[in-house]
């Protein structure tokens, strides 16, 4: 790769980082992206740190198994927080919580495509104007 070609950014959802620790469906793809550049917002930090230590995990061990994904972690700001309050009204059918909303606004404000194991948020990507790609298979 030349130094003038730009790595894709991808933006990670909580759901996308447990399905790779997990070897899930839709594994794969999140190393592909784990291959080119990732970020997470803090919030969707929390999530996967509060899930595997739910599994058992060490705090530790979870700071490990992150640590080894290599990701940029976007702290949750008072810019971040506004962004995604007002994200509120277009996702509420959809029932996201603060968690996803804080990923959705990141992927906006980073212009980058989001990755998350949540199928119904494809249905927010042309009323976000987001690049939204679910990682799991039609079928599992």
């Amino acid at each position: 790769m030349s130094d003038s070609a730009a790595v894709l950014t991808y933006v990670l959802d909580a759901s996308a980082v447990i399905a790779f620790l997990r070897d899930e469906p839709g594994a794969a793809l999140v190393r592909q992206a784990l291959d080119e550049r990732c970020v997470i917002s803090s919030v969707n930090l929390t999530e996967v740190l509060t899930k595997l230590q739910d599994k058992g995990a060490t705090p530790e061990q979870a700071e490990h198994a992150m640590g080894v994904l290599g990701l940029e972690t976007a702290d949750f700001c008072a810019q971040a927080a506004r962004a995604s309050a007002w994200l509120r009204g277009a996702t509420r059918a959809q029932g996201l919580s603060l968690g996803d909303r804080a990923c959705l606004a990141l992927a906006k404000e980073r212009n980058a495509p989001v990755l998350t194991a949540d199928r119904p948020w494809l249905l927010l990507e042309a009323a976000l104007g987001l690049d939204i790609r679910c990682i799991r298979p039609e079928i599992h």
